[in-house]
């Protein structure tokens, strides 16, 4: 079978502007990325909790859970950290063109992934949020004894010691985890979401 006998249904399937208007809010996909111990999950998962209260789904897409199934097969050199961002994109993709809100959890620590994200995502579905937190304050937290095992030499490329975090210049958005209680980061990234879920389509 060759790529030519592929024919994909996308063109006769329900519009996402269809399921937006049934949903009651446009997807979109909300990438939370920063070093470990930033503050990321918590934060989607915060999101989630909100957003469920209110009677609204989302879906979290976090790191951990996924090279714990879809993932499992990579490790963390770049070329296997670029195709973990890569799939991650695809099913944010994939749930966004349905309707639904989608919080991805993931470090994404190069440019090149961050933009690869968008281009797979498509711009208009894709919020780029930086959880801002310094190596210093990540590695006081430790919340996954990660930072003790990076330097004990018994975790390879692991980001911000050993393997490359990018600063993003231009993000849509920046939450300052370590100097913000949960609450407040929680607070304003709820209202950038919100601005964003139910702006008049």
């Amino acid at each position: 079978m060759e790529k030519s006998d592929i024919h994909p249904i996308k063109e006769q399937l329900i519009k996402q502007t269809e399921k937006e208007s049934f949903l009651g809010h446009k997807g979109a996909v909300f990438w939370l990325y920063g070093l470990s111990g930033s503050g990321k999950s918590t934060l989607a998962i915060e999101m989630e909790r909100r957003l469920h209260k209110q009677g609204y789904l989302s879906v979290v897409l976090d790191g951990d859970n996924l090279r714990s199934s879809l993932n499992k097969d990579l490790g963390f050199s770049d070329e296997d950290r670029k195709e973990n961002v890569r799939r991650v994109s695809e099913v944010a993709k994939l749930l966004c063109e349905n309707g639904l809100i989608v919080f991805v959890s993931l470090i994404t620590p190069l440019k090149e992934f961050r933009d690869n994200a968008r281009s797979i995502i498509g711009s208009e579905n894709f919020k780029e949020i930086y959880i801002k937190a310094s190596f210093e304050t990540c590695l006081k937290r430790d919340v996954k004894g990660l930072y003790a095992k990076a330097n004990q030499g018994l975790i390879n490329s692991f980001t911000g010691k050993g393997s490359n975090f990018e600063e993003p210049q231009n993000p849509d958005l920046t939450i300052k985890s370590e100097n913000n209680l949960l609450e407040d980061s929680a607070g304003e990234l709820f209202q950038f979401v919100s601005s964003i879920i139910f702006k008049q389509q």
